[in-house]
């Protein structure tokens, strides 16, 4: 039994009974404790996580909201997922090159609000520092592009007491001592992650403003009103720090790239998956563009966009806009295929592209199963290297 006391705007205290939130922490837990002891638990589905079902009670992205920053960096815990999300290319002073990824998650597992009048919403706050809404996952990756290694693991917590969570002023988003902050509001954030195979230590600092992505950052992914998130990004970091692999430590210096999303429904049913691009290219510039799968494999036209130039100006991407055929697919263990090798057509910006991945098996071999990895881009035509990014890719079936 958890019980929680609720305070409405009248301060008038009331008991809030939900029995059935104790058997999912306790997987929770179970999960983490697996997870320590390097035992691999059985994998999440995406839809499931995603999907549009079990919204009741939760707000839902719907219509265009004003951003504040860095507020919005903070926990949006009137909806039920969100995540904050990290991908970078840095090389070190022999030239090297390494991608890595960082990507926490936070999940509630009940309704923060239960009215059905928004002017008479409730908080409902726990009675008990140990009570916890929220579960959270972390998931941490190193490529080694020089030596062909890819290094992943992955994290699990409750959120109290005090064990995982997300605010602002400093800014601070952890899980147990991994964690991305700052000593302030503003930049520069650090980024600190220790594993027993390899560990982070960047010191990040944006170059460019935060783009709104979608419609003024209401990215909608399906047809259905609130299968959407709100969504921004930095997409263009300067980086620089330490990483380690096994017991070697060295110093490197790059770019990163970071995504922020909140929703509490997103992929509809007929959905399946996406292929999400984000290239930052020598000139300055910086391409996003993810591609929604449909239960064929074929392309949803909910996809979408944003090219970014070396201003930070914005234009939007449409399906229209892009032509996308895959080259080359690699299978993992599992049976899904994960395209490793693209061309990339932007007619509207003349724009012609070879994306190719630096590894073929970047796989996230983890609860959620996706492939992740870092990418080269080469002019289709003179196939010179003329960037480099990030692609992951999900698959549901």
């Amino acid at each position: 039994m958890w019980i929680l006391r609720t305070r409405s705007h009248t301060d008038t205290a009331i008991e809030y009974y939900r029995p059935r939130i104790w058997p999912l922490i306790l997987i929770a837990v179970f999960l983490s404790a697996c997870q320590k002891q390097s035992v691999t638990p059985t994998g999440l589905n995406i839809n499931e996580i995603l999907g549009g079902h079990n919204t009741q009670g939760f707000e839902r992205a719907v219509d265009i909201r004003q951003f504040r920053f860095p507020d919005d960096h903070g926990s949006h815990h009137t909806f039920r997922n969100e995540w904050w999300y990290l991908t970078g290319n840095v090389s070190d002073q022999a030239g090297r090159f390494y991608g890595y990824q960082v990507t926490f998650f936070r999940t509630a597992i009940a309704p923060y609000v239960m009215a059905k009048d928004p002017s008479q919403t409730q908080k409902i706050e726990p009675i008990s520092n140990w009570a916890s809404n929220d579960i959270w996952m972390a998931h941490s990756a190193v490529t080694d592009i020089d030596k062909k290694v890819h290094y992943s693991t992955q994290r699990f917590s409750r959120a109290n007491p005090g064990l995982a969570g997300a605010k602002t002023e400093p800014l601070k988003i952890w899980l147990e001592d991994w964690n991305l902050s700052s000593t302030s509001s503003d930049f520069p954030w650090t980024l600190n992650i220790e594993t027993p195979e390899f560990s982070i230590d960047l010191e990040l600092t944006t170059v460019k403003t935060p783009v709104l992505q979608g419609n003024k950052g209401l990215s909608q992914k399906s047809t259905e009103p609130g299968n959407a998130s709100y969504y921004y990004s930095y997409t263009r970091m300067a980086t620089r720090g330490t990483l380690r692999l096994q017991n070697k430590a060295v110093e490197v210096s790059g770019l990163s790239w970071f995504d922020r999303e909140w929703s509490s429904s997103a992929l509809d049913n007929d959905q399946s998956g996406w292929n999400w691009f984000s290239l930052q290219l020598a000139s300055g510039d910086d391409f996003m563009y993810y591609q929604l799968i449909d239960l064929e494999g074929l392309a949803d036209a909910n996809s979408q966009g944003k090219w970014i130039d070396t201003d930070g100006n914005n234009r939007p991407i449409t399906p229209g806009d892009i032509t996308l055929k895959v080259l080359e697919e690699w299978h993992s263990d599992d049976g899904k295929r994960y395209p490793i090798r693209w061309r990339i057509d932007y007619q509207a910006m003349n724009k012609h592209w070879i994306i190719a991945a630096v590894m073929e098996d970047q796989y996230m071999d983890l609860a959620v199963k996706y492939w992740e990895g870092a990418v080269a881009v080469y002019d289709a035509e003179s196939k010179d290297l003329v960037g480099r990014g990030y692609l992951e890719m999900t698959r549901t079936r």
